[in-house]
């Protein structure tokens, strides 16, 4: 796809030969011109810790390491800066040894990799997001004013609004009367329910949009899928049971991990608008920098991006903290789903963890799929950190390596990361 700054161009060498076949002279008619340089976002060292962690935590899970075991199938892990939208780190799991291609990769092991080690999922795939996509209806909420931060909502288990569509929330007895704020600490969907039937579907799908979801994000990677999205579509009939279950990221509703990443980066930024990208800048031979516009409009043109003008959502930025604060009560307060695992974190970190359900609820073969979304530091965001493992069961499982790649890029980690050129690009060495 970058064939374009890579190659360069090729020069043109003359060589004079006599009858014999002797060479009697050879000279330069045109000098080759080397191919620029594209420096790219992410971090060696933090893109191998984070293809660790995910490998470790999915056999984990597999394993039976946390309280329950799952038969967790692969994954994917992006870590983004939340104000650039620069990849620092992207992983998939399972992955491939690109050495098995440098001579010709043997049938066997191509069988094993077509199907399923080459795809990543970071970005091809699409998932449910269940209950990481609250912060959606919590900020519709607010933003459209059918809550605000002191509302509260009494969840008696099942939600009875409508006769013939009655889901409870997963804690059957009830979380009794929340606010938002602890709605999302403890992951309650009744109040998302009653929040998004307030809210009308049209205006979750707004906001839907805004975070980036759904959509795909243009980084400069080829087959980006562009995921789904819960939207009212002329000609076909809504049932208002649809758009509470879409509150809680059910339904139809599924998006890739760089959506993911990128919606965290924008409830940890403020709500401004990001483009994902793995590209810092690319230089010409003679030191110079191409424009990020002109190649942006490249990539853009090369992977089918059309620009479109649209319109401008500025967030509340009181709505946003009413939020986020839900967010930190996640990692930081005794019943936050992911406290255990920040209990003891050096730094302040916002998140958000979700086991949403593949398939139809009534499919006893379903899958759930655990994520975990978060941000650090919580009072000034420098990076979001997005972990999906496919079949995980819990939510809270994937915590633990989200916390293990904060400590990377805050320095926390005393382990030593080495290139190994023999095997994989990176290996994670203990001392």
């Amino acid at each position: 796809m970058a064939e374009k700054y890579l190659k360069g161009t090729d020069g043109i060498k003359q060589i004079d030969m006599a009858v014999d076949g002797t060479i009697t002279n050879e000279y330069i008619q045109k000098e080759a011109i080397q191919g620029s340089d594209i420096i790219l976002t992410i971090d060696a060292n933090l893109q191998a810790v984070t293809e660790q962690a995910l490998k470790n935590n999915i056999e984990k899970i597999r394993n039976g390491g946390f309280k329950d075991k799952s038969d967790a199938t692969g994954g994917a892990m992006v870590v983004m800066n939340v104000k650039t939208g620069e990849v620092l780190a992207l992983a998939s799991y399972p992955d491939y040894d690109p050495a098995k291609f440098t001579f010709g990769i043997d049938p066997q092991t191509w069988e094993q990799y077509k199907d399923n080690n080459m795809k990543n999922r970071a970005i091809q795939e699409i998932y449910p997001p269940g209950s990481i996509y609250k912060m959606v209806t919590a900020v519709t909420g607010l933003e459209t004013g059918v809550i605000d931060k002191t509302s509260k909502i009494n969840d008696t288990g099942k939600y009875t609004y409508y006769k013939d569509y009655q889901p409870s929330c997963w804690n059957h007895s009830g979380h009794g009367w929340l606010n938002v704020t602890s709605a999302i600490q403890q992951s309650c969907n009744y109040f998302f329910y009653e929040t998004g039937r307030r809210a009308g579907i049209d205006n979750l799908a707004k906001y839907t949009k805004h975070f980036g979801l759904g959509i795909k994000t243009g980084i400069e990677l080829p087959t980006e899928a562009a995921g789904k999205l819960n939207e009212r579509v002329e000609g076909q009939t809504w049932n208002p049971g649809y758009t509470i279950a879409s509150a809680i990221g059910q339904r139809d509703n599924q998006f890739t991990p760089i959506q993911m990443a990128k919606y965290t980066s924008m409830l940890a930024n403020g709500g401004n608008v990001i483009k994902p990208t793995i590209i810092k800048t690319i230089r010409n031979v003679d030191g110079t920098e191409i424009p990020k516009s002109e190649y942006e409009d490249y990539f853009n043109e090369k992977i089918g991006i059309k620009q479109q003008q649209e319109d401008v959502i500025n967030i509340n930025p009181e709505n946003l903290k009413t939020v986020l604060e839900g967010m930190k009560s996640v990692t930081s307060e005794r019943g936050g789903t992911a406290y255990s695992y920040f209990k003891n974190f050096n730094i302040e970190v916002g998140g958000k963890t979700g086991s949403a359900q593949a398939g139809e609820d009534t499919n006893v073969n379903a899958k759930t799929h655990a994520w975990f979304i978060g941000f650090a530091p919580f009072d000034s965001p420098e990076i979001a950190v997005v972990i999906l493992v496919e079949n995980g069961g819990h939510g809270s499982y994937t915590a633990e390596a989200a916390r293990d790649v904060m400590a990377q890029y805050f320095g926390m980690n005393s382990n030593e990361v080495i290139e190994d050129v023999t095997a994989k690009p990176y290996r994670q060495m203990q001392n």
